[in-house]
């Protein structure tokens, strides 16, 4: 499909930042989006970038009542010689296919969702931010929008592409979090829309995350829905614990997003020589095995924060150090490799990289 521009003039456009170290995270947004439509018996129709603003639809929209939403989250990094990069879109585009096929929404063909975010971040490369740190955060999301109060799938739907130049997405940078293990809500459970990346999911943590705020802690640690007992993830990130020269994550059953920074972490890690477990974590052993310094780091993976290391860990009111309370020596080597290929400043063997034209 033949994506068409439709340009903005001059007067249109915004003031662009000047200091790329007050950027923040998901508050500034570039002059273009992408927009394409899917209706009932046409299929994907009128792709076409255009001015940034904000969407005239309907009161009655189902996406208002019924939550048919999906979205994803990739970054676009400057290099040193100018070069703008992506990483991995096209495992975006195939896990928003799987979130997509979860909520009876309609599949994107892969080439029209990773060829449309290259001609919209290429039109808006002025944008991209170069400083350590900083990258152009990328969000694909598709609402339905067809005015309808009752509980069906959409005949309308928009699938659209907005752009945010960012900084770190917390505020400390890459040092170590504090973390609260969650015994009392649940954010998924097998069955129901726990890989899929969809807002609910989301909308549904925020109460669990603003009580562990509240007592001190950064994110919160999820067990599962069903005996709330093992590890599930950590906020919007997959969890890892390193016992030693062993890297250990929870196993995708259906619960848990199947993070493209989690694939990248396990392909760095196997090639680092560390080996690799996913299988299910006990979070009273976990416990015991912190304390008895048995697990020495523990971070988690996700595309805004990338790698982020956890320094303590509080499960029913004991609070644990992780290792010295430090960024732990693996922890360090798989964000320094991961941000390195990101940014160019080291091979990509794994064939991670798209550059944008």
């Amino acid at each position: 499909m033949e994506i068409r521009i439709v340009p903005i003039s001059e007067g249109e456009k915004k003031a662009k930042y000047t200091d790329e170290s007050q950027l923040g995270f998901g508050r500034i947004f570039t002059d273009y989006m992408l927009l394409v439509e899917w209706k009932a018996g046409q299929g994907w129709v009128d792709a076409r970038i255009k001015k940034y603003e904000p969407f005239q639809i309907d009161p009655a929209a189902l996406v208002l009542h019924y939550a048919q939403e999906i979205f994803e989250g990739l970054k676009a990094y400057k290099w040193e010689d100018g070069t703008i990069a992506l990483f991995r879109p096209e495992m975006n585009a195939r896990r928003f296919n799987h979130s997509a096929e979860r909520l009876c929404m309609p599949e994107i063909p892969e080439e029209l969702f990773v060829k449309g975010i290259e001609q919209l971040v290429a039109l808006e490369s002025a944008w991209v931010p170069g400083s350590e740190g900083t990258s152009l955060y990328i969000r694909p999301a598709m609402i339905a929008v067809e005015p309808h109060v009752g509980i069906k799938p959409s005949d309308h739907y928009y699938f659209y592409v907005i752009l945010s130049p960012v900084g770190a997405y917390y505020a400390a940078g890459f040092n170590p979090v504090k973390i609260m293990v969650e015994d009392k809500y649940v954010r998924a459970t097998p069955g129901g829309t726990g890989e899929a990346k969809t807002g609910g999911n989301y909308a549904s943590s925020l109460k669990a995350g603003l009580e562990a705020k509240k007592k001190g802690y950064d994110q919160v640690l999820w067990l599962d829905g069903v005996h709330k007992r093992y590890i599930e993830e950590v906020g919007s990130m997959n969890m890892f614990f390193a016992y030693g020269d062993t890297i250990v994550t929870a196993p995708l059953e259906g619960s848990i997003l199947r993070g493209i920074t989690r694939d990248s972490v396990i392909t760095i890690a196997k090639s680092l020589g560390l080996k690799v477990e996913e299988r299910k974590i006990d979070v009273n052993e976990l416990m015991q095995d912190l304390k008895s310094g048995k697990v020495t780091e523990a971070f988690g993976s996700g595309t805004a924060a990338v790698v982020t290391p956890v320094g303590t860990l509080c499960y029913a009111d004991e609070t644990v150090q992780v290792g010295n309370g430090g960024v732990g020596k693996h922890t360090q080597k798989l964000y320094d490799t991961l941000t390195g290929i990101q940014t160019g400043k080291i091979e990509d063997k794994f064939g991670w990289i798209t550059k944008v034209k």
